[in-house]
């Protein structure tokens, strides 16, 4: 018994060894520039830009197949961002694509109408939803990117936005410009 088992282990640290070499010698790398383009993206995953994702948009503006100015979460932060980056002229952002939110959303499903159909849960492109076949559903806020993907599937239109107001634990954005040479009112 103890003669399979130490045999058992010295295959099992063969197997390993062979593993590690391969991931170190067979390694795929990744296209820099897409990397940095993704990384300004806000990685809503909306498609609203046309692709299926922040990481597709991102491949495709490095291949020269996509414009900077097709992603109306990010907004004309993230093509200020973009322009800089790829040395580019700053585009307004298209229209087609939609509009610039002044402020960030998420949804929230009313448990009262929800009928569990689980079609929101299937057009949600992170997993922020959660339930069950014929049982109420919710959003996990924490995980929404506010795409609003999941809207138009609901039947009953119990799926609502909401505007994420900032606070002191949820900020993220850059501070306003302050004049701080000016007095402060007490």
């Amino acid at each position: 018994m103890f003669t399979v088992i130490v045999t058992l282990a010295i295959i099992a640290s063969l197997f390993g060894l062979i593993l590690a070499y391969s991931a170190i010698r067979f390694k795929v790398e990744g296209d820099p520039v897409v990397d940095k383009i993704d990384a300004l993206l806000p990685q809503t995953q909306c498609g609203q830009c046309t692709y299926a994702g922040c990481r597709p948009y991102a491949e495709a503006m490095a291949n020269g197949e996509a414009d900077i100015n097709q992603c109306p979460p990010g907004g004309e932060a993230t093509i200020i961002a973009l322009a800089d980056l790829l040395g580019v002229e700053v585009k307004p952002l298209n229209a087609e694509h939609g509009e610039e939110k002044s402020l960030p959303t998420i949804v929230r499903i009313d448990e009262q109408t929800c009928i569990g159909c689980t079609l929101c849960i299937q057009a949600c492109p992170i997993d922020a939803i959660v339930g069950a076949a014929k049982l109420m559903h919710t959003v996990i806020e924490s995980e929404c990117t506010g795409c609003n993907l999941c809207i138009p599937p609901c039947p009953v239109d119990c799926i609502h936005i909401f505007e994420v107001r900032p606070t002191v634990h949820n900020w993220t954005a850059e501070l306003p410009e302050t004049d701080f040479t000016a007095p402060h009112a007490a």
